[in-house]
C-alpha cells in the first residue's frame, strides 16, 4: 500500500467515528500519537477531552445532558513505563493493568471485544506505542463484529517497527457514514506524518468533519528521553 496524505484521508470521510494515528514525526525524533473522537448524538457531542496525570479522559462539558457515560466517559490515553497506550473505550484501563500484570499488549485485549452498541457494534480500536532504548516501535488493534453477528468477535493485531521518518498508521472505527454504521476493514491505513506538533495537530483539526468533530488529542513523544508535549483541540468549551 502507498503512503497517503492523512490529512486527504481523514477529510474525505465525512463520519469516521474514532480514530486513532500513531507513527514517526517528519523530524525522525518523536513518536507521534494523534486521538480524535466524533459525535452524531447528543449525548456523544456532549464531551471534551481533559488532562488526566499522564493522560486524558473525557468528561462531559454539561453534566445536566449526560444520559449514558457506559460507552462515552473513559480514559483514551494511559501511560506505562515507556509505553502509551491510547484506545476508544475503557479497554485503555484493560491493558493497562494487563501490562502491570506481564501480560502483551494483544494477550490484555483478548479479555475485550466490540461494544455491545447493537446494530453498529463499534469495534474497539486501540493502539500502543513504545520507545526508548530500542528505538520507536508500536501496534495497532481492531475488535470487531463479525459482519454484524452479535456474537463472533474478530481480533486483529498489527505490529510496526523501523518505520521511516514522517511515516505511519491511521484506523478508525467506521469505514463511512451509515445506518448501521459499517465498521473498518482492512489494514491501517499508511499515512504521512507532516509538520511539528502544532502543524500537524490544526492540519487534523481542520481535515475532521465541521458538524461531527467534537476533541482532538495528538501528543509528540522524543523516542530518546520519553519526554513529550501534548495538545487538545476541544470543539467545546
Amino acid at each position: 500500500m502507498q503512503y497517503t496524505d492523512l490529512f486527504k484521508e481523514v477529510s474525505s470521510v465525512s463520519y469516521p467515528g474514532r480514530g486513532i494515528v500513531t507513527g514517526k514525526s517528519e523530524d525522525g525524533k518523536h513518536a507521534v500519537i494523534a486521538y480524535f473522537i466524533m459525535g452524531r448524538s447528543e449525548n456523544s457531542r456532549n464531551r471534551v477531552f481533559v488532562e488526566d496525570g499522564d493522560g486524558i479522559r473525557t468528561k462531559a462539558f454539561d453534566e445536566k445532558k449526560l444520559s449514558d457515560p457506559s460507552l462515552i466517559i473513559y480514559h483514551p490515553v494511559r501511560v506505562f513505563n515507556d509505553t502509551t497506550i491510547v484506545t476508544n473505550g475503557d479497554q485503555t484501563d484493560t491493558v493497562y493493568v494487563g501490562m502491570q500484570e506481564g501480560k502483551t499488549f494483544e494477550e490484555s485485549l483478548r479479555l475485550r471485544e466490540f461494544e455491545p452498541d447493537g446494530p453498529n457494534y463499534t469495534p474497539r480500536i486501540s493502539g500502543c506505542v513504545r520507545t526508548g532504548k530500542d528505538g520507536l516501535s508500536y501496534s495497532l488493534s481492531i475488535l470487531k463484529s463479525d459482519n454484524g453477528d452479535d456474537v463472533q468477535c474478530n481480533r486483529y493485531t498489527f505490529s510496526y517497527e523501523g518505520k521511516p521518518d514522517g511515516k505511519g498508521h491511521y484506523i478508525h472505527t467506521y469505514k463511512s457514514d451509515g445506518d448501521p454504521l459499517p465498521s473498518f476493514e482492512g489494514e491501517p491505513t499508511p499515512v504521512l506524518i507532516k509538520g511539528d506538533i502544532d502543524a500537524f495537530t490544526n492540519g487534523l483539526w481542520e481535515a475532521l468533519d465541521a458538524d461531527n468533530k467534537v476533541s482532538l488529542f495528538t501528543r509528540f513523544i522524543d523516542i530518546s528521553t520519553g519526554e513529550y508535549e501534548s495538545r487538545i483541540i476541544n470543539k467545546l468549551g
